[in-house]
């Protein structure tokens, strides 16, 4: 979307990433890329520098990002805009509630519908194949209609297709209503983090991401134990998949009475316009900050969702191995995978967002630097969590913590950097 006259507003959106990292999924437009007007900028400010405020003037505002002018003082935040936070947090929370209740009871699943592993993941990537498809066309028409109602439309879908699935005794029809699952989350976590851009900036804009994200790791922890200990009480793995159909519907009321910010409304910009989708995809092709950020976190992605979709299982396995633990339940390793999740989601995602502010005004482009390093720590962890369940469970865990820890870092940062508006002067 762009505005009239004098200065243009540019989301950074992508698909590629959209899987889990839904801020990187709305479409966007500007009279050229961020790198074309970093590149203009004087002493070459990066173009991945989070947290910035559009101003008319592009030196005053360079001053004020290096630490040279203080910031102009925050507003406070109304009671509207933490009630906003709070649903969108919410929502996020169930949303990945969902995602993952079949994980934690992936064995009962098999056994009902009689299908060996292949078959398990491919309901996964049904999920998946469809979310990405999906996730650019809601990404446009965010920009260009209610965000509110496609929100609450969203929910609504997958939560309903959520519950009727639960229902279903045949496989093809299990796997076809969890893609439909996935076309009704990418509705929602390809919007939602657009609301956050447009009611705050700067260090409050990346503290209000990173509750939204906080969302993520805790809600996925939560469906590993919701999924597990519903299935254990009700004898019967799909009572837990009647469990966030209920929360959804609360979803869609709370949904339907937030307020819907005007695009841009945090920088005070007006008279926003939509550009045609063609333009969209051509400004963003060439956007290099944009496309390694994409291309960054989908091996993110890759590695987070693999270890959240298979970690209970493989380590349920490699826990049988040893000594004792023959008669041991999935439903026990998926509680406690929910729990080591949970934790890390506790730590992980606040802590990257708290580095991220505390370093941006003495380290330049420090945002991509946590993240790179927390994944260079990541990759060891995971490999010695993958050896370690034939060993000892107490140190499987331990680095799964670890790994998930660090992968964590990132999942507000990059939204952060990919939800950057940036000013310049139209032609």
């Amino acid at each position: 979307m762009s505005q009239k006259h004098h200065q243009a507003y540019q989301p950074l959106p992508t698909a590629a990433a959209a899987m889990d990292n839904p801020a990187m999924s709305n479409s966007s437009s500007s009279s050229g890329s961020n790198d074309d007007v970093a590149s203009s900028e004087p002493l070459g400010l990066p173009a991945t520098y989070s947290s910035q405020q559009l101003v008319t003037s592009d030196f005053d505002s360079m001053e004020r990002l290096r630490g040279n002018e203080s910031d102009p003082a925050p507003r406070s935040t109304t009671a509207s805009q933490w009630f906003t936070v709070g649903v969108l947090c919410f929502v996020n929370l169930i949303n990945y509630m969902d995602r993952f209740t079949i994980a934690g009871v992936l064995t009962e699943v098999q056994s009902d519908f009689q299908i060996d592993d292949d078959s398990a993941g491919l309901l996964q990537t049904a999920f998946v194949v469809s979310y990405m498809i999906f996730a650019p066309l809601f990404g446009y028409l965010g920009d260009r209609y209610s965000r509110r109602w496609l929100m609450a439309i969203g929910v609504a879908l997958w939560s309903t297709t959520t519950l009727l699935g639960s229902y279903m005794q045949q496989f093809g029809w299990f796997i076809t209503f969890r893609a439909l699952v996935g076309i009704g989350e990418a509705s929602y976590s390809t919007i939602a983090p657009t609301l956050i851009s447009d009611l705050f900036v700067n260090s409050l804009r990346s503290q209000m991401l990173a509750m939204f994200y906080f969302a993520i790791p805790v809600g996925s922890g939560l469906g590993y134990i919701v999924g597990s200990k519903t299935a254990h009480l009700a004898n019967n793995w799909r009572w837990a998949l009647r469990v966030t159909p209920i929360l959804g519907v609360i979803a869609v009321v709370l949904i339907i009475l937030i307020k819907d910010p005007k695009r841009g409304q945090s920088e005070g910009t007006q008279h926003m316009e939509p550009t045609d989708f063609r333009t969209d995809i051509k400004e963003l092709l060439k956007n290099r900050s944009f496309m390694l950020s994409t291309a960054g976190f989908t091996c993110v992605a890759f590695v987070a969702g693999a270890l959240a979709w298979w970690g209970p299982k493989y380590i349920h396995l490699g826990l049988k191995m040893q000594p004792g633990n023959e008669d041991l339940k999935l439903d026990d390793v998926s509680y406690k995978f929910g729990l080591v999740a949970m934790g890390a989601g506790l730590i992980g995602v606040p802590l990257g967002s708290f580095l991220a502010q505390r370093l941006r005004h003495r380290i330049e482009n420090c945002d991509p630097y946590i993240c790179a390093i927390g994944l260079f720590i990541s990759a060891p962890m995971v490999f010695l969590a993958l050896i370690m369940p034939t060993l000892s469970g107490t140190l499987c865990f331990i680095f799964v913590f670890a790994a998930q820890v660090t992968l964590n870092l990132s999942w507000s940062i990059v939204a952060d950097m990919l939800l950057v508006r940036r000013a310049s002067q139209m032609q």
